[in-house]
């Protein structure tokens, strides 16, 4: 059977073959070549007074050449705002040659000029700007505004626009696109006022990406992400713009981590130290500490060469002057920039502003200088950039966020580096801070940047209601750098401290059952509250290194036992006074030379025993 149904199946297959129509003998002659298409050009004139013939071969003439065209189509549109000229349109480029596009240039000049209060000034720098002003002649690409509202403009034309350009609306507004569609419109987010956005606003290409004003003039200031000045001084004065976003530095570009970026915490410092070119998260509950911890670090820079950038996002503008105080009141800002994006702004400014902080931080950084970024906070970022995009109707995933939103701040922290000397050897420590709910680490954004960051400090709630300040939790957190990061003296001061806290945090929760306890774990408990006691640490209070080293050799040798547990800080406090005052030449060896030593480490326990003996006699 299965024989029959395979010899049918053949004599249908060699009919159909003998059926087919023979190929003529023509198809088998060789193509010709086929002509080249006329490439034809369509010019749109918009005017009131349409050109003469002479007029029209003239523009004809000026456009074949320009676009390489075979023949060009002239289509003239009657347009009551294009007097006295014409305005004319090849695609989506633009040769504005009205009086209407003379005015647009010289607005365009005049909004450039730097801010007078006094009337006279004003004056004097618009007849100055009158007399140089050249009128640009030259194409620009057009494109008009579809829809506007919530920030965001969608515009249609500017074919040929790139992600992250800025594009200039014609009341001086911009915008930088972060949405090129299939559709061919492209979503902008506005960067100012969007009232006098309208629907047919004329839109106008830069060629540029977004950049700020930088210069040396810039430290002690407060700037907006766009780099104008809010602190109501006078303008920088720089004469270039330096990108916000640029590629991070390639590993050649690079060195490892070696140099300690001392943050005044002794918590810190001893069992999570930080590099320099290190990128450490400070993580934490809302009302926990984190900024003062990146506040203390900045303080405790003076003196060091290490220009700060503290950049504020989504903070109260209350908070922010409060932070700016503090500076003043401790000398900070002579080496500070300030980059405030408040609540009050747009999600748009707020998602630059980390960018802009970090060109500012990259601008010292390429020139050989030392620098320290804290983004406050890059939670709150992330809220901008997913505002954003919902505003751009792209696709939501994991609570809502945008699918691109690790790459918004791996990019941005992958630019922190420790800078080959070939590079001029500067570096960028960044500090980004995350908020949690409910001590929760797992959640979407804090795990994106725990693995993009070198480490955490993680506060704890509980610690920090406790009395314990700063309230870093010991088990949670982590520096990956470790002790590359550690001056020699530091290193070999610290000892087992981080394991004595570990076994007292584990003796502390099997003494709550009421058990009796051997003398051993009474002991090792005692001590363990001593070192917790020892490592309280008020606000604005940085310890520099020989006070840290002192405090740590002393709490080795539990100096400090026999002290009540309250009273601990107070006598910490009045043994480093000792120190300073009788054995300055024993500090200044140890925060120049930072070396350990059996010797150094007699001294310093000599001196201390002295005090402790002296104390206990007043007693």
């Amino acid at each position: 059977m299965i024989d029959e149904t395979f010899e049918n199946l053949l004599k249908l297959a060699e009919e159909a073959e003998g059926s087919k129509v023979p190929e003529s003998t023509e198809n088998n002659a060789p193509d010709e070549p086929a002509e080249p298409e006329e490439k034809a050009l369509t010019v749109e004139i918009r005017c009131v007074t349409p050109p003469n013939e002479e007029q029209k071969k003239s523009i004809a003439a000026i456009m074949k050449e320009k676009y390489g065209a075979d023949s060009v189509e002239i289509v003239i549109i009657n347009d009551p705002t294009a007097a006295d000229g014409f305005n004319i349109f090849v695609g989506d480029d633009n040769y504005d040659w009205t009086t209407l596009g003379r005015i647009r240039q010289f607005r365009r000049s005049v909004q450039k000029l730097p801010k007078e209060k006094e009337i006279k000034n004003i004056i004097s720098l618009i007849k100055e700007d009158i007399k140089d002003f050249k009128l640009n002649v030259g194409l620009q690409q057009v494109g008009e505004v579809l829809t506007v509202g919530d920030g965001i403009a969608v515009i249609v034309g500017l074919k040929e626009v790139e992600y992250g350009e800025i594009v200039l609306f014609e009341c001086g507004v911009k915008g930088m696109v972060q949405d090129i569609r299939t559709n061919g419109t492209t979503g902008v987010v506005l960067f100012g006022d969007a009232s006098e956005i309208v629907e047919g606003s004329r839109v106008v290409r830069t060629r540029r990406t977004a950049g700020i004003p930088i210069s040396n003039k810039i430290l002690g200031r407060m700037i907006d992400p766009l780099g104008k000045p809010i602190d109501g001084g006078p303008d920088i004065g720089a004469k270039k713009y330096y990108p916000i976003e640029r590629p991070a530095p390639g590993i050649i570009d690079r060195k490892s981590v070696c140099n300690p970026l001392e943050t005044g915490i002794l918590t810190i410092d001893s069992m999570f130290p930080i590099g320099r070119g290190q990128r450490e998260l400070i993580i934490g509950d809302r009302q926990t500490g984190k900024t003062s911890v990146a506040i203390d670090t900045i303080l405790n820079q003076k003196g060091k060469d290490v220009v700060c950038v503290y950049v504020a996002i989504s903070q109260k503008a209350s908070s922010v002057a409060k932070v700016v105080n503090t500076l003043k009141k401790n000398g900070a800002m002579d080496y500070t920039v300030i980059v405030s994006s408040p609540a009050s702004d747009s999600a748009s400014l707020q998602y630059i502003a980390p960018y802009a902080g970090c060109a500012v931080a990259e601008y010292f950084m390429y020139h050989g200088r030392d620098t320290l970024i804290i983004y406050d906070d890059l939670s709150k970022h992330a809220v901008a950039y997913r505002t954003i995009s919902l505003l751009l109707e792209r696709a939501p995933g994991r609570e809502a966020y945008p699918g691109d939103v690790f790459y918004l701040h791996s990019r941005l922290l992958e630019r922190s580096a420790q800078l080959s000397d070939e590079k001029g050897g500067g570096s960028m420590t960044a500090l980004p801070i995350v908020e949690t709910q409910a001590g929760d680490v797992s959640a979407y954004i804090p795990t994106n940047i725990i693995s993009i960051t070198d480490g955490q400090i993680f506060l704890d709630s509980e610690l920090f209601y406790s009395g314990q300040r700063p309230a870093v939790n010991v088990g949670l957190s982590v520096s990956r750098v470790g002790s590359a990061a550690q001056s020699n003296v530091m290193k070999k001061s610290v000892g087992s401290l981080r394991l004595d806290l570990a076994q007292y945090r584990e003796m502390q929760v099997f003494s709550q059952f009421g058990s009796d306890l051997d003398d051993q774990t009474v002991l090792q408990l005692k001590y363990g509250a001593g070192l917790m006691q020892l490592l309280k640490q008020p606000n604005q209070s940085p310890l520099t290194l020989h006070e840290q080293v002192i405090l740590l050799m002393c709490a080795r040798e539990k100096l400090f036992l026999n002290i009540p547990e309250k009273e601990i800080p107070k006598v910490a406090r009045e043994l480093l006074d000792v120190f300073a005052k009788d054995n300055g030449t024993l500090c200044l060896s140890i925060e120049h030379k930072k070396v350990y030593s059996d010797g150094l480490q007699k001294k310093v326990i000599k001196a201390a025993k002295a005090f402790f003996k002296e104390r206990n006699k007043t007693e």
